[in-house]
């Protein structure tokens, strides 16, 4: 019986990967990649030779089965998403469930999330929090936004740029203009920045600065 290893890979700067991860993607049989051009760069950078194979949202329902299948016959597989963990608002979920299902063990390793220093990073409360990663994008949307709305716990998004302005506007609809937050984007890159303030603070400011880069925001519970 084989083993899968979930090994986070940098979110920006590519001396945040760790030792074990770099020891473990050398040493199995096979790396499961959510894009091997973006993948392959990393492991040149660490001299890793190990075979690379596509494994992203739109392929994973259908080479499951033979994956579990190569596991179950020996193979020791990694799996890696572009950055940070994977099965956070990336692949890796299904392929986790059916090797538990089918008694394959499976390793986490620790390592790179996005979304823990913009967390920390924020300055509100993290001794409880809930992880929402990206909203709906238009069913359920709404929704959800009106339950968050009673949410005491700090709340973490996920979200891209080029959306960041419209999930701004509708966090000052729907959770207050006051209510405290912060913005965290190209985090561990050289131009990683921090946003704080009231959401209707952080709003003006992008709306005066465009951005660019991946995105965390961090909005406070209510009180």
């Amino acid at each position: 019986m084989g083993k899968l290893y979930l090994v986070p890979t940098p979110i920006g700067n590519l001396e945040d990967i760790t030792l074990r991860a770099i020891t473990v993607l050398k040493e199995v049989d096979l790396i499961l990649a959510e894009d091997t051009r973006t993948s392959g760069k990393l492991l040149k950078h660490y001299e890793i030779p190990t075979p690379l194979q596509s494994h992203h949202m739109h392929n994973e329902h259908k080479t499951l089965s033979s994956l579990v299948e190569k596991l179950k016959g020996g193979t020791t597989m990694a799996l890696i998403s572009d950055a940070g963990t994977p099965a956070i608002s990336d692949p890796g979920f299904l392929l986790t469930r059916a090797c538990v299902e089918n008694g394959i063990e499976v390793e986490c390793l620790p390592g790179a999330t996005a979304f823990v220093p913009a967390l920390v990073n924020s300055g509100l409360p993290n001794d409880r929090f809930v992880f929402e990663g990206f909203l709906p994008i238009k069913k359920g949307r709404q929704t959800r936004l009106e339950f968050l709305s009673q949410e005491s716990r700090t709340m973490v998004f996920y979200e891209s740029p080029h959306k960041l302005i419209k999930t701004l506007t509708q966090f000052v609809e729907y959770f207050g203009a006051n209510r405290r937050g912060s913005v965290s984007r190209e985090l561990t890159k050289l131009y990683e920045e921090t946003v704080r303030g009231t959401l209707e603070e952080i709003l003006e400011h992008f709306n005066q600065n465009p951005p660019k880069g991946e995105i965390v925001i961090v909005v406070e519970g209510r009180k």
